[in-house]
């Protein structure tokens, strides 16, 4: 093994920037793949933990330039589910054996929608029980609001930066969006006890390898738990996607550098949770578990009621399959086992990273 893959093999988090570039523009994308396996094959094992995804609703007072629910899209028919249905969907996930259920949606600041979800987290503690991991990941809030969502039962909060690069960050939003203010929630989430997940998106508009690189250093900085990441897919009813070029090849392209992000990633850091994201699957049918043979150990399929799940397109290509259908459970558990990796069924598979501190 090259001297430098054998470095990242070895030791967690030794990598400088220039060497990150190296490793994401390494010629040999299988022998990349093969090293960071080795290490997600230590420290995680060759296991696949399972959350179970709740699209809440799509309501959101963002407006960021390349999301396909922002508020500016008057295209989106709204919703938002009643909090019995979100806590029944999370039922749902239980008796499939995901152990998890993880709870997205637009971001909302106020009393209300505080109260709200506080009264989902009861209810899914109790009628799951109290070992039934729950993620969130309902944006930016206050440091009360977090507070408060924990002591609920929530475990782990997903909040994706989307780039490390401020810069880049400015020009992907609207006037009103703060980096500083959502760096700043993840310090909030820490504070408060949650294991914290980030995360950004690959093939951005003006993104450099640099940014990738440094994308990387911030999930090491910020000594993250989770990380969740894809590539970036237009949306056609967005300013960032109205007029993307968007071929065959650039999806192809678009899937490797995600695959790489994944990758290099679990070369860096070793033992945090990484996730196979959906959109991965959007650009390859076998998308996730491509990314579970590059480093990932985590996959979210989507148990939201079907006739919401037209409404939750981030991005063109979203699958919106019921993936909670016995069939389709048992084709995931197949495909899983065909690369042979196996399923931690009904646990929480809480991350190593966040086990060791």
């Amino acid at each position: 093994m090259d001297a430098l893959l054998s470095k990242a093999v070895a030791t967690p988090r030794a990598l400088s920037r220039e060497e990150l570039v190296r490793l994401l523009e390494w010629p040999d994308v299988q022998e990349l793949f093969a090293a960071a396996y080795e290490v997600k094959r230590r420290e995680v094992g060759c296991v696949v933990a399972l959350r179970g995804l709740v699209e809440c609703g799509n309501v959101c007072a963002k407006d960021c330039l390349y999301c396909g629910i922002r508020k500016g899209n008057q295209n989106v028919r709204r919703y938002r589910m009643e909090a019995d249905e979100i806590v029944r969907r999370a039922e749902v996930a239980r008796d499939a054996g995901y152990g998890n259920v993880v709870l997205q949606s637009g971001e909302i600041e106020s009393e209300e929608n505080t109260a709200f979800i506080e009264s989902v987290l009861v209810g899914i503690h109790e009628r799951c029980g109290e070992n039934f991991g729950v993620t969130l990941s309902l944006g930016e809030q206050t440091d009360g609001t977090y507070r408060r969502w924990r002591e609920a039962g929530a475990h782990r909060y997903l909040l994706r930066i989307e780039t490390s690069n401020p810069q880049l960050y400015a020009r992907l939003h609207p006037d009103g969006h703060s980096w500083s203010r959502r760096r700043e929630c993840l310090h909030s989430l820490r504070r408060n006890g949650y294991q914290v997940g980030s995360g950004v998106m690959c093939g951005l508009p003006w993104q450099t390898v640099q940014d990738l690189a440094a994308d990387i250093e911030f999930f090491a900085a910020e000594d993250l738990d989770m990380i969740g990441m894809g590539p970036y897919i237009p949306h056609r009813d967005t300013p960032l996607g109205a007029d993307a070029e968007w071929t065959r090849q650039v999806a192809a392209e678009r899937l490797e550098l995600g695959l790489r992000m994944i990758a290099v990633t679990r070369l860096h850091l070793h033992d945090v949770n990484i996730a196979a994201s959906t959109a991965l699957q959007a650009l390859a049918p076998d998308g996730r578990e491509r990314g579970l043979l590059a480093g990932a150990n985590v996959i979210m399929p989507n148990v939201t009621d079907v006739k919401y799940r037209s409404g939750y397109r981030l991005y063109e290509g979203k699958p919106v399959d019921d993936e909670n259908s016995f069939g389709s459970r048992d084709a995931l558990e197949r495909s899983i086992s065909a690369i042979g990796e196996g399923i931690v069924w009904n646990g929480r598979g809480d991350s190593p990273h966040w086990r060791g501190r």
